[in-house]
Parts: structure tokens; sequence; C-alpha cells
């Protein structure tokens, strides 16, 4: 099959990246990615030489990046750090490339969520018209948005997570915002990157549980705008797992009034119906990150109190998967008009 658009990846040394490109590698509509790094990026100069488990399947070079190879490129993905993203899609935009971004570069619309990030802008204007441009890539809130759309912000591992559990909960009314929403998610290491810091090595994350970031990770913009919460009905707690990849996030709420776990069951499965990468639970049986491990699910259970009135929902997906590397190419195809799961099973 001749393949249907050219792609691109910046950044496929990275964990994300590196699962971007195999899934790319395979898709049945596309050809090998082109593959480009930073200019100042060090490295070999095959990606086979990092990831040696694609050995056998041919020669992926990794070449200078410049934007006279982009030339005949239909789709770019960028997988570099946020503010590389926040520089460098601005002109490719003006090459009229169409762009999914990986990092948070482009997510947040709200400048005291984006404040985070410290973004200095060198066209100002031009990012503040990309910025409301930019679609949120969660295809089960954005869907009919995305085939249309010119760059595409992939959406943070946790974000997803956490904003797939409650979407469905608050747009049918039954939560009890006053009384706050807790999450408390844990994430495997691959989570901080292919970069070892202080904390995330070894000795530091085996045989341990830490909690992180409390009251300022950077995906806490993305639940607050996407479930148009206000900051003090949410309380988000991330922690390190001593697992190489994988979420599990289990939120806490209260109703507004009491209800039958029959009639929560049929909330999510009504909401995600046609949803072919959410997977509802019955009622009382819950998820674990074992189930959705190197896929594009992201699992979704709860348990109801006996009285019908405090709810746990326990959300799972793989950090690089449906958090990421997956995620964009659920979004390609959407943008394509595609199925929804080509590549993807």
């Amino acid at each position: 099959m001749t393949p249907a658009i050219k792609t691109a990846v910046v950044g496929s040394t990275g964990y994300a990246g590196f699962e971007l490109t195999r899934l790319l590698t395979r898709h049945p509509r596309l050809g090998k990615p082109l593959l480009l790094r930073r200019e100042k990026e060090d490295g070999p100069a095959n990606l086979a030489e990092l990831y040696p488990h694609i050995s056998g399947n041919g020669s992926y070079p990794l070449e200078p990046f410049s934007w006279r190879k982009l030339e005949g490129v239909d789709l770019l993905f960028m997988s570099t750090p946020h503010e590389v993203s926040r520089a460098w899609i601005p002109e490719a935009v003006r090459r009229g490339l169409r762009v999914i971004d990986l990092s948070g570069a482009w997510r947040l619309r709200q400048p005291e969520h984006r404040q985070i990030y410290g973004f200095s802008d060198a066209e100002p204007q031009v990012a503040a018209t990309l910025t409301e441009t930019a679609v949120y890539g969660l295809p089960e809130l954005h869907r009919e948005q995305l085939s249309d759309a010119q760059l595409v912000a992939n959406p943070g591992c946790y974000a997803t997570s956490i904003i797939l559990a409650l979407a469905p909960l608050l747009r049918a009314g039954l939560v009890d915002r006053e009384h706050g929403i807790i999450c408390d998610s844990k994430s495997g290491v691959s989570g901080a990157g292919r970069q070892p810091t202080e904390k995330t090595h070894f000795v530091e994350v085996a045989d341990n549980l830490s909690a992180y970031s409390v009251f300022a990770h950077r995906h806490t913009g993305e639940i607050l705008e996407q479930l148009e919460l206000d900051a003090r009905e949410l309380i988000f707690t991330p922690h390190l797992l001593p697992i190489p990849r994988g979420i599990l996030s289990t939120i806490y709420v209260r109703l507004r009034r009491r209800i039958e776990a029959a009639e929560v069951e049929s909330c999510f499965r009504s909401f995600y119906a046609g949803a072919p990468w959410v997977r509802v639970y019955p009622a009382g049986k819950l998820p674990q990150i074992q189930f959705c491990a190197h896929t594009n699910f992201c699992d979704l259970g709860f348990c109801l109190s006996p009285e019908g009135e405090r709810l746990v929902i326990v959300s799972c997906l793989d950090n690089l998967v449906k958090g990421a590397a997956g995620q964009a190419v659920q979004n390609m195809n959407l943008m394509y008009g595609w199925d929804e799961s080509e590549g993807l099973n």
C-alpha cells in the first residue's frame, strides 16, 4: 500500500518518542517516519542502537533537524521538551505542516495555568493565536474538532486518566463539587522521561513510593480547564511507583443525591458508547495497571458506598501509550478520517 501521508518525528530517542515511532512504523497506512534529532542532541546515528529490540527491522536513521528536510512531510510529531515545542511549532504551522505535539506547550488556554511553564514567546501574538486554535487531543471529548485541526496538543498522561474518569459524572451533574474532588494518582518511572535525575534513578525509586509536585503539578491546569473546575474544587497528588510504566488514579467524590450503582455504570457506558479505547468495568470490579499495560486502553471502574452518596473511581492506563504515543496515533487517525483503532490493536 502506498503511504497515505508522510510523517516525521522530532524526539524519537525518548521513551514516548520511541513508543510513537514503533507505532507509526507498524501502522498499515504509513511508511517509516522521518526521524529527526535536535542539532544539539548527541548520540548514535541510528535509533536501533539505543533500542536494539527494533534491530532487524531495517534502518532507523536519526538525521539532524532542518526545515528543508521537512519538505514533503504532511504530519509532524513533536516529542520534545515543552520549550522546544513552544519555539518551533509556530514556524511549522507557517510552513503548512499539521502538527501533533506531545509536550505541554499548547495544552493550556488560561494564562494562570500556563505560568508554570514560564514560556517567553518570540512572537506573542502568533503564540496567542495558536493557543486559541490548538485542539486538546483527547478524542473522547473532542473527536469532532480533530478532523480540521492543524495543531493538536496531546494531553498529559495523568490528566488523561483523571479527565476520562470524571467527565461523564460532571457532565451529568452527579458530583457534589462543593465537597471537593480528590485525585490520588500513581505513575511508573517512565513518566519522568529518559534522562535520569536524582529522584528517578534506581536506588531512589526501587522499594519506595513517594508523592511529588503537590499543588504544583503541570497537569493540574489541564484537568481544571477540561472539566471546567475551580482550583478550590480539586486536590490532585501524583506519586512515583517503582515500576517502569502505567498509571493508576484513585478518585474520590461525593454525589449530589443518593444513587444506585446501575445508574453510575449507565452514566459511564452511555458517555463512552462508540469510544473504542475506554473500557468500563462492571460495578464493584476495579481495573489494574497490568490489564492495560502496553495497550491504548483507559480502564475505568468504580465502587459505590452502601448509602449511595460516596463514590470511588479507579482509572488505569499506560502512560506511554494512551497517556502519550498511542493517543497521538489515535488523534492522527481521526485527523485523516481513518478508523480510530488503526495501528493500535
